[in-house]
């Protein structure tokens, strides 16, 4: 058993060291200026992409720049400024009782606590540690569909619930690392190691990887 701890965190650690070089200003890619923007852009990010999320903020948080004024928004009005993500009822709804919650429950303050964060509405483990780990420092491993992919094709883990591969990069990865580790994972993900094609030609991890030369499926 110890050995193969030993032996997953040795390969995590290389993966991890040839990914800083080929990505050393990986970072969180949804725009934001401090934690109740982050929070508010990580609960918009389900089910759409970043980019999306970003062309959508600025005028969110231009009209409602902080949780009072969020809270005592019209869902209305804020419905039609994200009904271009979709899905805008459900989303208005999350969001004008995510920044109530932080009012009344937290005195207008994001809370730097997961458990806490959890609580809120439309806040999940993935966007509780996105929040961690980016707004306050805290290492945390956000397990998302590249994360995921790539841990499993990398072989740091076999597993498929993202609670089971957290808990196998936590192993894999030392602790000061874990987040931008995963931002590292997410963008090569993006860029290289895709869902469909990935370009194994082009990946500095190809020596290492054993899905090289198979079929690279999730």
């Amino acid at each position: 058993m110890h050995s193969s701890i030993a032996s997953l965190a040795q390969r995590g650690a290389e993966i991890d060291r040839r990914l800083t070089i080929a990505y050393p200003d990986a970072r969180c890619a949804l725009d934001h200026e401090g934690p109740f923007q982050l929070l508010v852009a990580t609960v918009l990010s389900a089910q759409t992409t970043d980019e999306r999320v970003n062309t959508v903020t600025p005028e969110l948080f231009r009209r409602w720049p902080d949780p009072a004024s969020l809270a005592g928004a019209d869902e209305a009005d804020v419905r039609d400024v994200v009904r271009v993500l979709g899905f805008q009822d459900r989303r208005s709804r999350q969001l004008v009782g995510l920044a109530d919650a932080l009012v009344h429950d937290h005195h207008g303050e994001v809370p730097d606590d997961r458990a806490a964060l959890e609580a809120l509405p439309g806040v999940g483990r993935k966007t509780a540690h996105v929040v961690l780990g980016n707004a306050f420092g805290i290492p945390a491993i956000t397990v998302d569909t590249h994360v995921g992919r790539l841990a499993r094709r990398l072989a740091l883990t076999e597993k498929t619930q993202p609670l089971a591969v957290e808990r196998d990069l936590a192993v894999a990865l030392p602790e000061e690392d874990w987040t931008f580790a995963c931002h590292r994972l997410i963008t090569h993900g993006r860029e290289v190691c895709t869902s469909r094609a990935p370009a194994c030609g082009a990946c500095v991890l190809a020596d290492i990887c054993p899905k090289v030369g198979v079929d690279a499926v999730a």
